[in-house]
């Protein structure tokens, strides 16, 4: 525990220090929602393209854009080039939930990501391409995200991580455009059974996803964070919780991400966490 403490004090202390990472807008035509996307990759300073980087999807939450986690935690620049990682930030419309909506055809932003934003990302920068190399996580509706897409796809993610994320979305209904993604709760209640993390544990039939969930104990989110860390140690599968001071803002997500990063550092390095 003391190592760990001070590993982290390195981390917390390099990653207040001046970074010049690169930050690329890259913009990726959608097939399967007829448009095209904006999205943000960070790629270390010392990038290059005889070597392969770990990636990191970093995904906003409801409200936002592929911009934000750039303008308002710049600090997630620095862990690029503290890690030698590759972050993608993709633009996940402003109340997509990374859904493909099964009741709205205009939104398919699972494919996006998982797909067409994946597909783009490797071939176009020098990418680990396996999930052993690849981990994703996001904020509030991006940590849904982060679940749901690591969850649904662990051929493809390695890791997957939540920070303050609506990971129980069935309280609820009124909330963000939900309803306008799954239908509303009372008309389409097993859309909504479905497509919420808690239940979707079945999904792991083994301990090689990797998965680390975040919350302040002063969210709004933090009892359904609370309830699926208590669901993960029922069915004894391994994963790293932690539950701090901090509300829904990005005061709290800005600290958040760093223990994320480490985190998928340590899967990218030794390939499993160690316990």
């Amino acid at each position: 525990m003391r190592k760990r403490n001070f590993i982290l004090s390195l981390v917390l202390l390099a990653t207040t220090l001046s970074f010049a990472a690169r930050v690329d807008t890259i913009r990726v035509e959608s097939k399967a929602m007829h448009r095209t996307i904006k999205n943000i990759v960070i790629v270390p300073d010392d990038y290059q393209s005889t070597k392969s980087y770990p990636s990191v999807y970093l995904l906003h939450g409801a409200g936002g854009n592929y911009k934000d986690w750039v303008i308002n935690a710049p600090g997630v620049k620095a862990l690029s080039d503290l890690y030698k990682v590759i972050i993608v930030c993709p633009d996940g419309g402003v109340t997509s939930w990374y859904y493909d909506s099964p009741v709205d055809s205009t939104y398919k932003y699972e494919t996006f990501v998982t797909k067409e934003l994946l597909g783009n990302v490797d071939a176009a920068y020098s990418t680990i391409k396996d999930k052993s190399g690849r981990a994703i996580t996001g904020l509030s509706m991006g940590g849904h995200g982060g679940l749901y897409l690591s969850l649904r796809h662990q051929d493809l993610f390695g890791a997957g991580g939540s920070m303050s994320g609506g990971v129980d979305i069935r309280p609820f209904p009124n909330n963000w455009d939900i309803a306008k993604r799954l239908g509303t709760l009372k008309d389409k209640p097993e859309n909504w059974e479905k497509n919420t993390i808690v239940n979707m544990l079945d999904l792991l039939k083994d301990s090689s996803l990797k998965l680390i969930i975040d919350c302040g104990v002063n969210d709004f989110f933090y009892d359904v964070n609370s309830n699926l860390h208590k669901k993960l140690l029922e069915i004894k599968y391994p994963h790293d919780y932690i539950e701090r001071p901090g509300v829904h803002n990005w005061p709290y997500w800005s600290n958040s991400v760093k223990y994320q990063f480490l985190f998928f550092n340590e899967f990218f390095t030794r390939g499993s966490l160690r316990r």
